[in-house]
């Protein structure tokens, strides 16, 4: 890697509303599998930081006025490492089965952004990432996979 993508990683925050709270029986085997996938991205290259509680995952964590909607975020070294570890590998497993636990959603659910290596973003800085993007579009500030942008010049 050059000097300028070392100097920064990428931050992505994604959330969902679950079908029913999160101790119902029908998100039982969505929870069953926090600790496996949450534990491969740890082991994927790349992989720098996830958001977590002492539990060992975000599920307790609400950000948004609502029991239901859960976020999740992470930083990894590239965009490359971010999407292997979320379309090739068992993470897909999951992602075919969401609509099982979490409602069709309307509006961005998913932000990318770049950071300065070694910054931990804020649940509050995702979420206006994520904000940003869906009231204006993908950007340098806030983009997705389908449109990403490079990591700032130094």
């Amino acid at each position: 890697m050059d000097r300028i993508a070392n100097h920064y990683h990428l931050a992505q925050i994604n959330i969902g509303r679950l079908l029913a709270p999160i101790d119902d029986p029908i998100i039982a085997d969505f929870v069953a599998q926090l600790d496996e996938i949450n534990a491969l991205a740890e082991r994927s290259p790349g992989f720098v930081w996830r958001l977590q509680t002492d539990d060992g995952n975000a599920t307790d964590l609400r950000p948004y006025d609502d029991e239901r909607m859960l976020v999740n975020m992470s930083v990894w070294e590239s965009i490359e490492q971010l999407k292997d570890y979320v379309y090739r590998s068992v993470h897909t497993e999951v992602m075919k089965r969401r609509r099982e636990w979490f409602e069709k959603f309307d509006g961005a659910y998913t932000a990318l952004w770049w950071v300065e290596a070694g910054h931990v973003p804020t649940v509050e800085e995702a979420k206006r990432r994520l904000d940003h993007s869906y009231k204006h579009g993908e950007s340098e500030f806030a983009f997705s996979f389908k449109i990403n942008f490079p990591p700032p010049t130094l």
